[in-house]
């Protein structure tokens, strides 16, 4: 009974929009537990005594978060479905620091991603991947589920993103330029796939094979990564990208308002939230907000 209706639930939830991939599977062996208890209603003690089988507080709380949501969605129809109750916490860990790279560090990144390795194809390739993802700020499954159909003269067309929706983000004509450059090296390497970033299997990229070969670069281009500082990664440049977007933002409230809703509609985001997620405190911005500060206290004053 209970796996029937958390059924119910995971098709009710990706009706909305969300993929609910690990919470479905979660919640189906919550419902497994539950049968081995004899429980067919959702109780206190027994998703308590579920979400405690986790290693860790914060997959406990994500576990029991699950298991809570569904409660209400369960109880609205049978009051003998019990909310458990939220015994560890919150679900969410601390933000991770970005790592945001300097123009410099961008430049070096690239470059080096042109040296590494001896075949000409795999030098291209993540030399011009890295390149794009600086530029545009892409997710890297977004990048590399790109096919020729995708680069439009309006610009990129990103088809079924994160969120299940599409969008066409405009390109400057010296990325257009090099990757149609990329693609006509690339084109005979494999021409039965269709994507524009393969590999030497000739196969489109894999994201693992992507990290590998960014951290193979970073290390060539001596990126600084210190014990206490973040880790640079392929989604660094993303960030990066959205800080730079900012920091180059007009300073009246209103036009900071307008860039950051066509921002978070840039990079793909359904909430303005999320975008916020992305932006870290820079030296460029820290000043901006003490200029504006000083003019509007000299102002007052005066």
């Amino acid at each position: 009974m209970l796996a029937d209706l958390i059924d119910s639930y995971i098709e009710m939830r990706r009706a909305c929009g969300f993929a609910f991939k690990s919470e479905g599977s979660c919640l189906r062996s919550f419902a497994a537990f539950s049968d081995s208890m004899a429980k067919n209603h959702v109780c206190n003690e027994t998703a308590l005594a579920w979400a405690a089988q986790a290693k860790s507080v914060q997959q406990r709380a994500r576990r029991l978060g699950n298991v809570r949501r569904f409660a209400r969605y369960a109880r609205a129809e049978d009051a003998r479905h019990e909310i458990p109750a939220a015994v560890f916490g919150s679900e969410k860990g601390p933000r991770p620091v970005p790592y945001i790279l300097s123009e410099g560090d961008v430049q070096k990144l690239v470059h080096a991603a042109f040296l590494q390795g001896t075949h000409p194809l795999r030098q291209r390739t993540y030399g011009t991947l890295f390149a794009l993802l600086a530029c545009t700020g892409l997710r890297v499954s977004e990048a590399l589920r790109l096919v020729y159909e995708d680069l439009t003269p309006d610009g990129l067309l990103i088809r079924n993103t994160k969120f299940r929706k599409s969008r066409l983000i405009p390109i400057h004509e010296t990325c257009r330029l090099a990757l149609d450059r990329y693609i006509e090296q690339r084109r005979s390497y494999a021409p039965f796939d269709r994507h524009i970033f393969v590999s030497l299997w000739r196969k489109p990229l894999g994201v693992k094979a992507v990290e590998t070969a960014f951290d193979s670069a970073a290390k060539r281009a001596g990126l600084p990564c210190a014990p206490a500082r973040p880790r640079p990664t392929p989604q660094s440049l993303r960030h990066t990208f959205a800080v730079r977007s900012l920091e180059n933002c007009p300073d009246r409230r209103d036009r900071i308002t307008k860039h950051m809703v066509a921002l978070s509609t840039y990079l793909g985001h359904g909430n303005v939230n999320h975008t916020y997620w992305y932006l870290e405190a820079t030296p460029e911005l820290l000043q901006g907000i003490a200029d504006c500060c000083e003019s509007f206290f000299v102002g007052a004053i005066s």
